[in-house]
């Protein structure tokens, strides 16, 4: 067997490439709860690339026959209604882990120097997340999924001298229809999840480039022993590798939980109106997108010129590529910054939440203006971070990692 291994190790060094990314990776000795859903988000991406392939052997990529597709493969296809349920809580599952994900590296500062690229990289995956959850939208070809998709590609329009253009080369055609629902299916099932691999595959090469980051933000690369080990780092593998089962297991049981018991989640997961074919004729009574995209959603209604609301929409995200030269704090972690950069997380966390619920439900008046305070207060995190990162008093950071 060792002799097999050396001559593969000749010709291509898989054992150099083990040690180097996973049992010689040295990772910060106290990883908290926090860092288990960068794991989740790989496995929930396993379990979409899985059942998106089985999937795509029974489903009909035309106008006439996609919606009767997906009826097939849930009535008559063995086990296909488990598979579709796995992949439509899949897809929210993928991005409350990526939210959550996300949401750690704000709090101990993951954006900061030396992890820049990775955070970058990570923002395109999030990018390119969100299209693919929009053409895998489309596929069902019911009412929410024709609709949506309709609204959706219609904001391109809002461009100047581009948008009409631009929304008929993304339909393919006049108005939402086989040739939109066939490209959106190519992209959906092949361009876009090779984009994303690659992305994964380049955020994890400058994670372990440059080292992980802890809750406290200390460099453990920076106190090494006499062997070159860091004193505060032990081996990804087996110490970080089995840890991690625990937290993969409790989260299977949570997500076959929602598969079989909540696969719709209240209409939050499939939609109603989402189970009749898509209609050209008739319109839903109310027309959202998944919950995913609300947040966004909602300041794109927010702001009353279309054009404007695009512009924000858009803003909001692009913003978060520029966070790492936004924060001007000493200290990267949480715990050692100071309270206006506490109450900031708090209220942009609770903006977006409230946010992503405004984008659900039918829009008033009330719900509007308080739609354009929050969309206020989560610009006004990004714009005014380099004032009181900077201002702030910090606490002192210790200068070994803490439990």
């Amino acid at each position: 067997m060792q002799k097999l291994i050396n001559w593969i190790d000749e010709r291509l060094p898989i054992t150099e490439a083990f040690e180097n990314h996973m049992s010689k990776y040295y990772a910060p000795k106290n990883f908290n709860v926090w860092y288990i859903f960068g794991v989740l988000s790989m496995v929930v991406l396993v379990n979409q690339l899985l059942t998106g392939i089985w999937l795509t052997m029974s489903y009909n990529p035309t106008a006439e026959g996609a919606f009767a597709s997906v009826e097939y493969i849930m009535r008559d296809v063995e086990y296909g209604w488990l598979l579709r349920y796995l992949h439509s809580t899949g897809a929210s599952a993928f991005f409350i882990v990526v939210y959550l994900h996300m949401f750690r590296g704000l709090m101990y500062g993951s954006y900061k120097k030396p992890r820049e690229l990775i955070w970058i990289f990570g923002m395109a995956i999030y990018l390119a997340l969100m299209a693919e959850a929009f053409m895998g939208y489309l596929l069902p070809w019911g009412q929410m999924s024709y609709w949506g998709a309709q609204v959706i590609v219609n904001l391109f329009g809002a461009i100047p001298y581009i948008g009409e253009g631009l929304s008929l080369w993304i339909r393919g055609d006049y108005l939402i229809s086989g040739v939109t629902l066939n490209r959106f299916f190519a992209l959906h099932v092949a361009a876009l999840p090779i984009v994303i691999l690659a992305l994964v595959v380049l955020h994890i090469l400058a994670l372990h480039t440059v080292g992980s980051n802890n809750p406290d933000g200390i460099e453990i690369k920076n106190n090494k022993n006499e062997n070159g080990i860091p004193k505060d780092g032990i081996p990804f593998h087996p110490f970080y590798s089995v840890h991690d089962l625990v937290g993969i297991v409790v989260f299977l049981f949570v997500f076959c939980g929602v598969v079989f018991f909540f696969p719709e989640m209240g209409g939050y997961f499939l939609e109603k109106p989402n189970f009749e074919p898509a209609n050209s004729l008739k319109t839903p009574d109310h027309i959202a997108p998944v919950w995913y995209f609300t947040p966004f959603y909602a300041m794109l209604r927010a702001v009353p010129h279309a054009f404007s609301g695009v512009i924000v929409m858009g803003g909001a995200i692009a913003i978060l590529f520029v966070l790492p030269w936004l924060d001007r704090s000493p200290v990267k972690s949480i715990r050692y910054k100071g309270w206006m950069s506490k109450l900031a997380l708090a209220l942009l966390v609770v903006s977006f939440a409230v946010l992503g619920y405004l984008g659900v439900v039918t829009a008033t008046p009330e719900r509007t203006i308080l739609a354009r305070i929050l969309t206020g207060v989560y610009f006004a995190y990004f714009i005014l971070m380099p004032w009181f990162t900077s201002v702030e008093k910090t606490k002192p950071v210790p200068e070994r990692v803490t439990g």
